[in-house]
C-alpha cells in the first residue's frame, strides 16, 4: 500500500455532547486502535442519508476494527437543537455514536466544506483519506482492508467492541409518521417511515385499524424501506413513495396486496436510463407523490428532479429538474430545484415544497410542455419565520404542501414547528398554527385539517383558522463560516484519487465533469459553465465582494485489470455550495476533496 500522509487528527468537540454511547463521552485516545471514519452530515440533507445507507454493510463487517463516528454539523438553526439531532439520530437508525456539533467547532478543525463528507482515521490517530458525497462505499471497503492488514502487521490494531450503546427503546403507535392520505372509507392511511410499514388509523386519526408490512426494512411483498408519500390513484390503490428502496409501490387497500410500480431496489446514479419500464429503471429516494396532468408525479428527493410515472403504458421518465441542487425557474427541463419533498395537486399546477431551498414552487402548463415557478424562497442559503408578501415571505425546510378549497395552500413548514399558507390570489404568507413539533404534511378532511406530526409521533387535528396566527418575525442564513478568496483570478481543484486498485474509466471518453457557476450570477467572470476537467480557473468580478460557488463534480473509476472485459465501475459525485468573501490577501487556490487528500 502507497504511504499515505501523515496529518494528525484534531480532536472530536462538540457542545451538544455524545448520543449512542451511554453517556460516555468519546476521545481520540479512546479510540486508538481502530480504524475511526467520521461522518459529516445533516439529517435535512438527502446525500446524508443516502450515506448513511452505504455504510451499514461495512459497519456490520467490520463492526470488531472500525468505529463509524457521526458528526452531526447543522446547516438550518432547528438542527442546532439537540432534541433534534436526537430525533434524527432515532428516526433515521443510525446505530453508531454521534457528536453533536451545533457550533460546528470540529467541522472546522477538519475543515470541511460539504455535507456529506468522510474522513479516516487510522489505528495510530493520523487522518489518511477524505471522501465527499456519495458512492464512496467501495474506496472506504478497500482501504479499511489496507488500513486492517497494516496495522495488524505492525501490532497497532485493536479488535473487540466499539463504544455504541443503543437507546432503550420507546413504545407508540407511530413512530416519526412521514405522511398521511384520507381513504375513500373515511379512514387514515399513514406511512409510519421509521418503523418501515403503513399504519391505517380509524377516522379518529388514533386508533389502529391495521399494519401493512413486517416492520423491518425490505423489498419484498410485506417489505417497506422508511416510506414516505401517499397518493390515491384512479384505481383505488395508493402509490406510496418507498424512499430507501428507491422505488414506487402500490398498496390495494381492498386486498393488502403490496406491489412494485417503478424502480429496481437501487439507487439511480449519473449515467443510467432517466426514461424506459418503469419497474427497470432506476429511482433516487422519492420522498412524495401526487396525481397531476393524467399522471403520477414523484418528488425525486435523491436528485432534484421530478419525474412521472404513467399507469397506462407502465413507464417512467424525468418531467422536471437537470441534477443540479438550487433554485432555477423556466422550462421544466431547465429548471433546478433542492431536494423537493412535499408536492399537491390544484386543477391548473402541480404545487412543490422544495425544502433545502425552504421555497414553495409550482410547475404549471406551458404551450406544449411544463414550466416550474417560485411563488416562495430565494435560493439554499436564506431560511426564516417571516410572514407578509411572498417576495420577503421566509420557510424553513418544509417537507409538505396541502391543496385548500379556496385555491391557496397549506405548507407543512417543517423547521419552523408551523402549519403556514400561501395565497396565490394575494400573494401573501401568513401562519395558520405554530407548535407543532416537525409537521411534515397535513390532510384536509372537511372543515379541519389533519397535520402529521412527525417529531410527535402523531395526528394532529385542527379547525382552520378564519385568522392568522401572529408571530414573531426571524430571518436566517446558512451560519457556515465564509472562505476569503482573493480579488481576480481563483484556482479551482477537485481533488479525486481513485481507489487502490482501480483508474479513471476512460475507454467511452472522459470519466469525470465539473459544473460551476455562482450566486449571484454577476460573481464569476469568468469559469462558469461544465467542463470535463476537474480543475479551472476562475475569475472573480470587479465589484461583486460576496457570493456562493456552485461546484458539481463527478469521476467514474473502474477496476484497473487489463484482463478483465468487464470491470466493476463506481461513480463518485458530490455537489459544494462554497460561501465566499472577496478580500485583499484572500486565497488564490480553492481546493474541494472529492477522494483522497490534498496534497
Amino acid at each position: 500500500m502507497a504511504p499515505h500522509a501523515r496529518v494528525r487528527a484534531p480532536e472530536l468537540i462538540g457542545k451538544g455532547g455524545w448520543l449512542n454511547t451511554g453517556g460516555t463521552a468519546l476521545t481520540l485516545a479512546d479510540l486508538r486502535g481502530r480504524i475511526v471514519i467520521l461522518d459529516f452530515w445533516t439529517f435535512c440533507c438527502v446525500n446524508c442519508l443516502h450515506v448513511l445507507d452505504e455504510l451499514r454493510e461495512l459497519e456490520e463487517k467490520h463492526r470488531d476494527t472500525v468505529v463509524i463516528i457521526g458528526v452531526h454539523s447543522p446547516k438550518f438553526v432547528h438542527e442546532a437543537e439537540h432534541q433534534a439531532v436526537v430525533d434524527a439520530v432515532e428516526r433515521y437508525e443510525v446505530h453508531h455514536p454521534v457528536l453533536d456539533d451545533p457550533e460546528l467547532a470540529t467541522w472546522k478543525q477538519y475543515a470541511v466544506r460539504a455535507w456529506p463528507t468522510l474522513v479516516v482515521i487510522d489505528p495510530e490517530g493520523y487522518v489518511v483519506a477524505q471522501h465527499a458525497g456519495e458512492g464512496h462505499a467501495h474506496a472506504l471497503e478497500q482501504l479499511v482492508g489496507e488500513l486492517e492488514a497494516e496495522h495488524a502487521a505492525k501490532g497497532t490494531l485493536r479488535r473487540g467492541d466499539g463504544p455504541y450503546v443503543a437507546p432503550e427503546p420507546v413504545a407508540t403507535d407511530l413512530r416519526f409518521p412521514g405522511k398521511a392520505v384520507l381513504l375513500p372509507g373515511g379512514t387514515f392511511l399513514v406511512s409510519d417511515s421509521t418503523r418501515h410499514q403503513l399504519v391505517e388509523l380509524a377516522a379518529d386519526g388514533e386508533s389502529v385499524v391495521a399494519r401493512v408490512g413486517s416492520g423491518e426494512r425490505g423489498f419484498g411483498p410485506d417489505g417497506f424501506s422508511e416510506p414516505q408519500g401517499l397518493a390515491l390513484l384512479p384505481d383505488g390503490t395508493v402509490a406510496v413513495a418507498d424512499t430507501v428502496n428507491h422505488a414506487l409501490r402500490a398498496y390495494d387497500p381492498a386486498t393488502g396486496a403490496v406491489t412494485t410500480l417503478a424502480g429496481t431496489g437501487r439507487q439511480w446514479m449519473q449515467g443510467r436510463p432517466t426514461s424506459g419500464p418503469a419497474t427497470e429503471v432506476d429511482l433516487s429516494s422519492p420522498w412524495d407523490v401526487a396525481w397531476f396532468a393524467d399522471r403520477l408525479w414523484i418528488a425525486m428527493a435523491g436528485v432534484h428532479q421530478l419525474w412521472t410515472y404513467d399507469p397506462a403504458t407502465g413507464t417512467v421518465e424525468v418531467a422536471a429538474g437537470t441534477t443540479n441542487e438550487g433554485l432555477v425557474d423556466g422550462p421544466a427541463p431547465e429548471a433546478w430545484f433542492a431536494q423537493p419533498s412535499g408536492l399537491a395537486a390544484t386543477g391548473d399546477r402541480l404545487w412543490v415544497a422544495d425544502s433545502e431551498t425552504s421555497a414553495l414552487r409550482y410547475v404549471e402548463r406551458d404551450g406544449e410542455g411544463f414550466a416550474v415557478r417560485t411563488a416562495v424562497g430565494t435560493g439554499l442559503f436564506d431560511f426564516g419565520h417571516r410572514d407578509g408578501e411572498a417576495g420577503q415571505a421566509l420557510f424553513q425546510h418544509p417537507l409538505g404542501v396541502t391543496a385548500l378549497p379556496d385555491g391557496s395552500v397549506a405548507v407543512a413548514d417543517t423547521y419552523n414547528h408551523a402549519l403556514r399558507r400561501y395565497d396565490p390570489a394575494t400573494g401573501e404568507v401568513t401562519t395558520l398554527a405554530t407548535d407543532l413539533r416537525e409537521p411534515s404534511d397535513a390532510v384536509l378532511v372537511g372543515d379541519d385539517i389533519v397535520v402529521v406530526e412527525s417529531a410527535r409521533h402523531l395526528l394532529t387535528r385542527l379547525r382552520l383558522p378564519e385568522e392568522a396566527v401572529r408571530v414573531e418575525s426571524v430571518a436566517h442564513r446558512t451560519q457556515r463560516a465564509a472562505t476569503d478568496v482573493a480579488p481576480g483570478g481563483l484556482r479551482l481543484d477537485v481533488v479525486f484519487q481513485a481507489p487502490t486498485g482501480q483508474k479513471l474509466d476512460t475507454r467511452y471518453g472522459p470519466s469525470t465533469r465539473l459544473l460551476v457557476s455562482s450566486t449571484p450570477p454577476e460573481l464569476l467572470a469568468e469559469g462558469s459553465g461544465t467542463g470535463t476537467d476537474l480543475g479551472r480557473d476562475l475569475v472573480l468580478a470587479d465589484g461583486v465582494t460576496e457570493g456562493v460557488l456552485h461546484v458539481s463534480a463527478m469521476a467514474a473509476s473502474c477496476d484497473d485489470d487489463p484482463e478483465n472485459e468487464y470491470p466493476a465501475c463506481h461513480m463518485h459525485q458530490q455537489d459544494w455550495g462554497v460561501p465566499v468573501r472577496v478580500v485583499p490577501g484572500g486565497a488564490e487556490r480553492l481546493p474541494l476533496v472529492l477522494a483522497g487528500l490534498d496534497a
